[in-house]
C-alpha cells in the first residue's frame, strides 16, 4: 500500500483531491473518502491554513465543508496543548487514567492476534504502510487502555513509532481522550461498532455484547500478557563532506518541519538536523526515518546532520540562524511562528468545543470573504 508518494508534484496533487462533502458523510468509515495529508502536515509540508484557504476557495457552502474544517481544528488545537503544556503532554492531562493495572502493551496487540478481525489486520497494515484509519486507532486504544487497561503512555509511544504522520500532540492527547485522561468518560467499543465502520460481520468475540455488559472491569484472557519493546531508532549519517557557506543564513529542518517551501526563495544553508536525544525519547521506524529522508530530497541542496544541535552549533554560530517554532525544537536564532488556521495568543483551552467556539467566528469571516470574491 503505497499513498503516501515523497515527491512534491504528487504531494500538492493531493490538495485537488479532496472532497470536503463525501469527507464528512464517510470519514469514519475505513473505506471512506479521506484526504490521507495527514503525513504531510505532521511533517510540516503542508499546513492547516493552507488546506483551509484551499477548500474556501472552491464552490463549496460552509455547512458542505464545516465537518472538515473541525478535523482540521482538531489537529491545531492538539498543537496548542503541546504548545501550552510542554512535557506535561507526557503525563495524564486533566485527570489521572482510571483502572490501570500495568504499563506495557498486550503481546496480542503487537502481534496483531486480538481475535478482533478488523483490529488485527489495522495493526497489520500499520506495520507494512505506516497507515492506520483513525477509527481503527481509536478501536485499538480502547482495547488497549479500556480493556487491558495498560496506562496510555507506552502503548502511544508504539503507534507513534510506525505511523508516518506521527506526531506526538495528535496521538498522545488522542490517546489520552480515549483512556479518559484528556476528557470526561473513557471511550468504550463494542463489535457491532467496529462490525459497522469496518464492513465486517464478525461475532461470537469478547466484544460482541450490549456496552452495558462489555466485561471493562475484568481483562479478557488476549489481552492479559503485556511486554515492552525496545523501540529503537535507526540514525542515517550525516551528509558528507557537511559544509557551511558562512555568508548565508542557516535554515533548521527536523522531523516536525522539513517544509519545501519555506524561504525557497532565498541563498541559505538548509540543514535537516537529526538529534538522537529526539528519537531516543521519541522513536520512529526505519520506514518513518525513510520517509523523512526521502522528503527532504524535494529540497535543493539540503545536508543532513545528525547530532544535538549543541554540536552543529558551533559549524552555524557565525550565520543567522532560522528555524520554525515547536515544543521538541529550541535552537540558538529567529524562532518562526507554525502555521494554523487561526493564530491566537498562549491561552489554554480545556476542550476541543471551547477551542472550536473561539476560532470558528474568525474561520467563517474568512470563508464569507473568499465567497464575496469568487
Amino acid at each position: 500500500m503505497n499513498i503516501f508518494p515523497t515527491d512534491k508534484s504528487n504531494i500538492l496533487l493531493k490538495l485537488n483531491s479532496i472532497d470536503p462533502i463525501q469527507y464528512g458523510k464517510t470519514r469514519n468509515y475505513i473505506d471512506g473518502k479521506i484526504t490521507y495529508l495527514s503525513p504531510y502536515i505532521s511533517r510540516g509540508i503542508l499546513t492547516t491554513k493552507q488546506i483551509f484557504n484551499h477548500i474556501i476557495k472552491q464552490s463549496y457552502s460552509w455547512d458542505e465543508i464545516e465537518i472538515f474544517v473541525k478535523e482540521l481544528a482538531w489537529r491545531d488545537f492538539f498543537q496548542s496543548q503541546w504548545k501550552y503544556v510542554s512535557h506535561s503532554i507526557n503525563n495524564d492531562i486533566k485527570q489521572p487514567q482510571q483502572g490501570v493495572v500495568n504499563h506495557g502493551i498486550p503481546s496480542s496487540i503487537v502481534k496483531a492476534h486480538t481475535g478482533i478481525d478488523s483490529i488485527d489486520e489495522a495493526i497489520k497494515l500499520l506495520y507494512s504502510s505506516g497507515y492506520m484509519h483513525n477509527h481503527c486507532r481509536m478501536y485499538t486504544a480502547s482495547l488497549v487502555c479500556n480493556f487491558a487497561h495498560s496506562h496510555w503512555k507506552y502503548p502511544a509511544k508504539w503507534m507513534y513509532y510506525y505511523l508516518l504522520d506521527a506526531d506526538w500532540a495528535s496521538n498522545a492527547c488522542s490517546w489520552q481522550w480515549v483512556s479518559g485522561s484528556f476528557s470526561s468518560k473513557q471511550y468504550i467499543i463494542n463489535q457491532e461498532n467496529i462490525n459497522r465502520f469496518t464492513h465486517s460481520d464478525q461475532r461470537n468475540t469478547f466484544l460482541d455484547m450490549p456496552y452495558e455488559v462489555l466485561p471493562v472491569n475484568s481483562i479478557p484472557d488476549s489481552l492479559k500478557d503485556t511486554i515492552q519493546l525496545d523501540l529503537l531508532t535507526i540514525l542515517p549519517e550525516t551528509t558528507p563532506n557537511f559544509s557551511i557557506n558562512v555568508s548565508d543564513p542557516t535554515l533548521l529542518y527536523n522531523w516536525y518541519n522539513i517544509d519545501f517551501s519555506w524561504h525557497d526563495d532565498k541563498a541559505a544553508n538548509r540543514i535537516l538536523l537529526i538529534e538522537p536525544s529526539i528519537f531516543k525519547e521519541y522513536p520512529i521506524s526505519t520506514s518513518s526515518m525513510n520517509f523523512l529522508l526521502n522528503l527532504a530530497k524535494n529540497i535543493d541542496g539540503i545536508q543532513v546532520f545528525v547530532g544535538e544541535f549543541s554540536e552543529l552549533y558551533p559549524l552555524i554560530q557565525e550565520t543567522r540562524i532560522i528555524y520554525k517554532e515547536h515544543p521538541l525544537n529550541k535552537y540558538n536564532g529567529l524562532e518562526e511562528s507554525r502555521e494554523s488556521m487561526v493564530s491566537l495568543d498562549d491561552r489554554y483551552f480545556g476542550s476541543f468545543f471551547s477551542y472550536w467556539k473561539c476560532i470558528e467566528p474568525f474561520l467563517y469571516a474568512l470563508f464569507e470573504e473568499e465567497t464575496k470574491n469568487r
